[in-house]
Protein backbone atom coordinates (compact mmCIF):
# COMPACT_ATOMS: atom_id res chain seq x y z
CA UNK A 1 0.00 0.00 0.00
CA UNK A 2 1.54 3.68 -0.72
CA UNK A 3 1.99 5.65 2.31
CA UNK A 4 1.67 9.47 1.23
CA UNK A 5 4.06 11.65 2.95
CA UNK A 6 1.45 14.99 2.79
CA UNK A 7 -0.59 16.98 5.33
CA UNK A 8 -2.48 18.62 2.03
CA UNK A 9 -6.31 17.16 2.14
CA UNK A 10 -6.18 17.92 -1.80
CA UNK A 11 -3.37 15.15 -2.53
CA UNK A 12 -5.57 12.89 -0.01
CA UNK A 13 -8.89 13.49 -2.06
CA UNK A 14 -7.18 12.50 -4.98
CA UNK A 15 -5.71 9.51 -3.84
CA UNK A 16 -9.51 8.41 -2.64
CA UNK A 17 -11.20 9.75 -5.99
CA UNK A 18 -8.85 7.75 -7.71
CA UNK A 19 -9.08 4.95 -5.48
CA UNK A 20 -5.38 4.55 -4.70
CA UNK A 21 -5.37 2.37 -1.61
CA UNK A 22 -2.87 4.63 0.86
CA UNK A 23 -1.74 5.96 4.43
CA UNK A 24 -0.70 9.57 5.59
CA UNK A 25 2.56 10.22 7.48
CA UNK A 26 3.39 14.09 7.95
CA UNK A 27 7.55 14.46 7.10
CA UNK A 28 7.81 17.49 9.15
CA UNK A 29 10.52 18.69 6.96
CA UNK A 30 11.56 22.23 6.98
CA UNK A 31 10.76 23.26 3.39
CA UNK A 32 12.80 26.87 3.91
CA UNK A 33 16.02 25.13 4.38
CA UNK A 34 15.62 23.63 0.83
CA UNK A 35 16.50 25.79 -2.18
CA UNK A 36 17.39 25.47 -5.58
CA UNK A 37 17.25 28.57 -8.61
CA UNK A 38 14.86 25.95 -11.14
CA UNK A 39 11.54 25.24 -9.22
CA UNK A 40 10.63 22.36 -11.25
CA UNK A 41 14.12 21.09 -10.05
CA UNK A 42 13.15 22.74 -6.35
CA UNK A 43 10.02 20.58 -6.09
CA UNK A 44 11.23 17.25 -7.17
CA UNK A 45 14.23 18.30 -4.80
CA UNK A 46 11.52 18.92 -1.76
CA UNK A 47 9.42 15.69 -3.01
CA UNK A 48 12.14 13.54 -2.29
CA UNK A 49 13.24 15.13 0.84
CA UNK A 50 9.64 14.74 2.33
CA UNK A 51 9.82 11.39 1.13
CA UNK A 52 13.20 10.18 2.57
CA UNK A 53 12.07 11.78 5.84
CA UNK A 54 8.74 9.16 6.26
CA UNK A 55 10.51 6.53 5.15
CA UNK A 56 13.25 7.17 7.80
CA UNK A 57 10.86 7.77 10.54
CA UNK A 58 9.20 4.35 9.58
CA UNK A 59 9.55 1.42 12.30
CA UNK A 60 11.10 -1.66 11.40
CA UNK A 61 7.35 -3.68 12.13
CA UNK A 62 5.90 -1.30 9.33
CA UNK A 63 8.24 -1.93 6.65
CA UNK A 64 7.45 -5.91 6.28
CA UNK A 65 4.48 -5.77 3.98
CA UNK A 66 2.56 -2.93 5.36
CA UNK A 67 3.96 -0.43 3.14
CA UNK A 68 4.86 -0.74 -0.35
CA UNK A 69 5.88 3.16 -1.25
CA UNK A 70 6.69 6.48 -0.10
CA UNK A 71 5.13 9.31 -2.09
CA UNK A 72 6.65 12.68 -1.59
CA UNK A 73 5.39 15.66 -3.92
CA UNK A 74 5.45 19.54 -3.72
CA UNK A 75 4.30 22.29 -5.36
CA UNK A 76 4.99 25.55 -6.55
CA UNK A 77 3.73 28.00 -9.14
CA UNK A 78 5.52 30.38 -10.98
CA UNK A 79 4.23 33.66 -12.92
CA UNK A 80 6.39 35.83 -14.90
CA UNK A 81 8.89 34.23 -13.75
CA UNK A 82 8.58 34.71 -9.75
CA UNK A 83 7.52 31.66 -7.50
CA UNK A 84 3.95 32.45 -5.69
CA UNK A 85 3.81 29.96 -3.04
CA UNK A 86 1.50 30.56 -0.05
CA UNK A 87 0.42 33.78 0.14
CA UNK A 88 1.50 35.30 3.51
CA UNK A 89 -1.66 37.70 3.80
CA UNK A 90 -4.87 38.92 2.22
CA UNK A 91 -2.80 41.85 0.61
CA UNK A 92 -0.35 39.68 -0.55
CA UNK A 93 -2.82 37.48 -2.25
CA UNK A 94 -4.57 40.56 -3.64
CA UNK A 95 -1.14 41.94 -5.15
CA UNK A 96 -0.72 38.53 -6.85
CA UNK A 97 -4.46 38.21 -8.24
CA UNK A 98 -3.74 42.31 -9.98
CA UNK A 99 -1.20 40.79 -11.70
CA UNK A 100 -2.17 36.94 -12.34
CA UNK A 101 -5.85 38.36 -13.63
CA UNK A 102 -5.98 37.52 -17.59
CA UNK A 103 -2.87 35.92 -17.84
CA UNK A 104 -0.62 32.20 -17.79
CA UNK A 105 1.32 30.88 -15.16
CA UNK A 106 3.28 27.65 -14.57
CA UNK A 107 2.74 25.32 -11.70
CA UNK A 108 4.96 22.68 -11.52
CA UNK A 109 4.76 19.94 -8.85
CA UNK A 110 7.42 17.20 -7.82
CA UNK A 111 6.69 13.63 -6.89
CA UNK A 112 9.07 10.92 -5.81
CA UNK A 113 8.06 7.60 -4.82
CA UNK A 114 10.59 5.64 -2.80
CA UNK A 115 10.18 1.55 -2.18
CA UNK A 116 10.14 0.50 1.31
CA UNK A 117 12.13 -2.40 0.66
CA UNK A 118 15.11 -2.12 -2.04
CA UNK A 119 15.64 1.50 -2.14
CA UNK A 120 14.46 1.96 -5.77
CA UNK A 121 12.85 5.35 -6.38
CA UNK A 122 11.05 7.34 -8.86
CA UNK A 123 11.32 11.40 -9.26
CA UNK A 124 9.97 13.02 -11.77
CA UNK A 125 8.43 16.81 -11.80
CA UNK A 126 5.23 17.38 -13.93
CA UNK A 127 4.12 21.16 -15.70
CA UNK A 128 0.95 22.42 -16.21
CA UNK A 129 0.16 25.81 -17.92
CA UNK A 130 -3.01 28.00 -16.14
CA UNK A 131 -4.54 30.52 -17.80
CA UNK A 132 -6.78 32.71 -15.33
CA UNK A 133 -10.08 34.53 -16.58
CA UNK A 134 -10.14 38.53 -16.56
CA UNK A 135 -11.24 39.91 -13.25
CA UNK A 136 -12.88 42.59 -11.56
CA UNK A 137 -11.66 43.87 -8.81
CA UNK A 138 -14.55 43.57 -6.69
CA UNK A 139 -14.12 39.46 -7.67
CA UNK A 140 -10.73 39.05 -6.54
CA UNK A 141 -12.03 41.02 -3.34
CA UNK A 142 -14.27 38.34 -3.04
CA UNK A 143 -12.48 35.16 -3.62
CA UNK A 144 -9.64 36.26 -1.40
CA UNK A 145 -12.11 37.30 1.52
CA UNK A 146 -12.71 33.78 1.60
CA UNK A 147 -9.52 33.19 2.83
CA UNK A 148 -8.95 29.60 0.58
CA UNK A 149 -5.83 31.68 -1.71
CA UNK A 150 -3.89 31.76 1.87
CA UNK A 151 -3.58 28.20 1.71
CA UNK A 152 -2.44 27.56 -1.79
CA UNK A 153 0.62 27.74 -3.96
CA UNK A 154 -0.03 30.61 -6.63
CA UNK A 155 -2.99 31.61 -4.27
CA UNK A 156 -5.75 29.45 -5.93
CA UNK A 157 -7.31 25.70 -5.61
CA UNK A 158 -8.55 24.96 -8.57
CA UNK A 159 -10.78 22.06 -6.76
CA UNK A 160 -12.41 25.08 -4.97
CA UNK A 161 -13.67 28.79 -5.25
CA UNK A 162 -10.97 29.64 -7.25
CA UNK A 163 -11.79 26.88 -10.10
CA UNK A 164 -14.50 29.47 -11.45
CA UNK A 165 -10.90 31.78 -12.02
CA UNK A 166 -9.46 29.17 -14.02
CA UNK A 167 -9.82 30.07 -17.76
CA UNK A 168 -8.03 27.29 -19.38
CA UNK A 169 -5.69 24.64 -18.39
CA UNK A 170 -2.48 23.03 -20.60
CA UNK A 171 -1.56 19.52 -19.23
CA UNK A 172 -2.30 17.45 -15.98
CA UNK A 173 -5.55 18.94 -14.10
CA UNK A 174 -4.98 16.62 -11.28
CA UNK A 175 -1.07 18.03 -11.13
CA UNK A 176 -2.33 21.77 -10.27
CA UNK A 177 -4.36 20.15 -7.87
CA UNK A 178 -1.57 18.20 -5.74
CA UNK A 179 -0.60 15.47 -8.12
CA UNK A 180 -0.38 14.17 -11.46
CA UNK A 181 -2.72 10.98 -11.29
CA UNK A 182 -1.57 9.59 -14.76
CA UNK A 183 1.94 10.03 -13.32
CA UNK A 184 1.38 8.11 -10.51
CA UNK A 185 -0.82 5.11 -12.42
CA UNK A 186 2.05 4.71 -15.15
CA UNK A 187 4.58 4.37 -11.98
CA UNK A 188 2.51 1.68 -10.14
CA UNK A 189 1.32 -0.15 -12.90
CA UNK A 190 4.34 -0.45 -14.95
CA UNK A 191 7.14 -3.02 -13.70
CA UNK A 192 9.77 -1.26 -15.46
CA UNK A 193 8.90 2.26 -13.14
CA UNK A 194 7.85 0.71 -10.24
CA UNK A 195 10.09 1.08 -7.47
CA UNK A 196 9.59 -2.47 -6.26
CA UNK A 197 11.68 -5.34 -7.30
Amino acid sequence: MLLLASASPARRRLLEQAAIPHGVRVSGVDEAAIQHPDPAQLVQRLARVKAQAVLDQLPSAERDGRWSAVLGCDSVFVFEGEVFGKPRDAAQAMARWRRMAGGWGLLHTGHALLAVAGGGERLATVTTRVQFAPLAEAEMEAYVATGEPLQCAGGFALEGRGGALVERIEGCVSNVIGLSLPLLRRWLADPACHPLP
